[in-house]
């Protein structure tokens, strides 16, 4: 028999601005744009700002724009 085995992918909940800019393109420009607006979810540890992937997910789907063909 052949198995296939699958590593668990584990990613990282906590994003710093560059994590947050590779993986969702929101450059560190607007992301402090959108912080100083209250606009997008964040966290601010001191003088580090994080970013929580499942509440940034969740703040991506709930402005996702409905597209009527």
């Amino acid at each position: 028999m052949n198995h296939i085995q699958t590593e668990p992918t584990h990613q990282k909940r906590w994003l710093n601005p560059k994590e947050l800019y590779a993986e969702y393109g929101f450059t560190e420009s607007n992301q402090g744009k959108l912080r100083m607006k209250r606009i997008i979810p964040h966290a601010k540890i001191g003088n580090y700002i994080r970013y929580d992937r499942i509440e940034i997910d969740k703040w991506i789907e709930s402005n996702a724009v409905e597209v009527v063909a």
